[in-house]
């Protein structure tokens, strides 16, 4: 029997480790899964990441799986049935902020050629490799998410504030916040490309 490896305080329940081990701090290039992690971490705004990652799921099969083009064209009748799906949080705000960010998204897409192209600038073009003993070390913003926040929000983004920001930027791999100890932060420290295979 191996010993069980050492991981991030924060991911005790099944479903966080299977996320923790396999996508948490893996650099996404990829747009329609970055529009993704941006909807759900706007999502998550005052609920646990644990709630979200329960509906995920249902989230993607409620918002055609974040494809932004059929989102941005939502009416009030679609907006009326996503507040009654119990598979989702069901928040006027927050799904009126998915639709508006999936309009932004485009727009950015559209001038930048690709959304990976645009928020990847924030952070150089590679991920930050932190060095983290403990959660306690881990900030909820940094100047890189303070900088992302305000642009997103120039451009018409919903529920893309600094913390939230951050969140996603880990997510996403564009930093590097396993703590030290974690097995996953050595995996890691050698993704420095810019571009993931294609």
């Amino acid at each position: 029997m191996h010993p069980e490896p050492k991981r991030c305080a924060w991911s005790r329940t099944e479903l966080d480790i299977v996320y923790h081990d396999r996508e948490w701090g893996v650099p996404v290039h990829d747009d329609r899964l970055l529009f993704e992690f941006l909807i759900l971490e706007g999502a998550q705004a005052g609920l646990s990441w644990s709630t979200i990652l329960k509906k995920r799921e249902n989230y993607r099969r409620a918002f055609d799986h974040f494809d932004a083009r059929k989102m941005a064209k939502y009416d009030a009748r679609k907006v009326k049935h996503l507040l009654a799906d119990p598979g989702i949080v069901r928040n006027r705000l927050k799904i009126a902020a998915a639709i508006q960010n999936a309009k932004a998204f485009l727009t950015v897409q559209r001038e930048f050629g690709s959304f990976e192209r645009y928020l990847w600038q924030f952070v150089g073009g590679r991920p930050i490799q932190n060095r983290r003993r403990s959660l306690k070390d881990i900030p909820a913003r940094t100047s890189e998410s303070d900088a992302m926040s305000k642009d997103l929000l120039r451009r018409g983004f919903k529920f893309v504030g600094s913390t939230i920001c951050y969140a996603f930027m880990q997510a996403v791999g564009m930093v590097n916040d396993h703590t030290v100890d974690c097995f996953r932060h050595a995996q890691l420290k050698g993704c420095k490309t810019l571009r993931a295979p294609r």
